[in-house]
């Protein structure tokens, strides 16, 4: 059973992930989210399993609903979720699709023009650094900007904007779009659950000893 946090606990290298998120998020100006500890690690790591889990920015907002769905998380949560790409930035490998051969005609066209500089080419190169931001207004901190620019149809991947036309999602958009305090207090719920999704606990898994690999003997 996960536990609230103490210095005894913090133990496992599944506890640390989860509490670099929340520093992460506060580190970006975001809300603290308190999360328990007491999380087992697990002796197998299998990367195909985690395709499989996490939706890809390709997908439609009908499966990543589902995706989230199926660990507890609601619409309104999971449009919460999406509000992480308030910050970072997408490699133009992945945004090439909306914008080659023609630009997608829901991306508002000054932001076209932004993306269409940052991505020149319809092949760019894997290895290369080519990016453009997912905010340009407060591209390190954590905030409803991203709804905001929804709304104005710059959206910079397929599933943020699909959030404004799907009609289970349209109105959270609106909601956290106008209060920054409301997209927090969601944002926070759904990060927890995530944090809490089926850990190991218990007898179950092992801590490790280091965090690379399983322990041996």
């Amino acid at each position: 059973m996960l536990s609230p946090v103490n210095a005894d606990s913090l133990e496992s290298c599944a506890d640390i992930i989860a509490l670099s998120a929340r520093e992460g998020v506060v580190m970006l100006g975001g809300p603290f989210i308190p999360m328990r500890t007491g999380r087992r690690d697990s002796k197998e790591s299998h990367a195909d399993v985690i395709d499989k889990d996490i939706p890809n920015h390709n997908d439609s907002i009908s499966l990543v609903l589902s995706r989230f769905r199926s660990i507890g998380i609601d619409a309104e949560r999971t449009v919460a979720l999406l509000g992480a790409h308030s910050v970072g930035r997408v490699h133009c490998v992945n945004l090439v699709g909306r914008l080659y051969p023609t630009v997608d005609p829901t991306i508002d066209p000054e932001y076209a023009k932004y993306l269409l500089g940052r991505c020149s080419s319809p092949n760019p190169d894997p290895e290369a650094v080519l990016y453009s931001r997912n905010d340009r207004e407060t591209p390190m901190i954590i905030d409803n900007m991203y709804y905001k620019n929804l709304l104005h149809h710059k959206g910079l991947l397929k599933v943020d904007q699909q959030l404004v036309s799907y009609p289970s999602t349209a109105q959270f958009v609106k909601l956290m779009a106008a209060d920054n305090s409301y997209f927090y207090d969601q944002f926070s719920k759904a990060l927890l659950l995530l944090s809490e999704n089926n850990p190991l606990t218990g007898n179950k898994g092992e801590v490790r000893k280091d965090c690379r690999y399983v322990n041996t003997g």
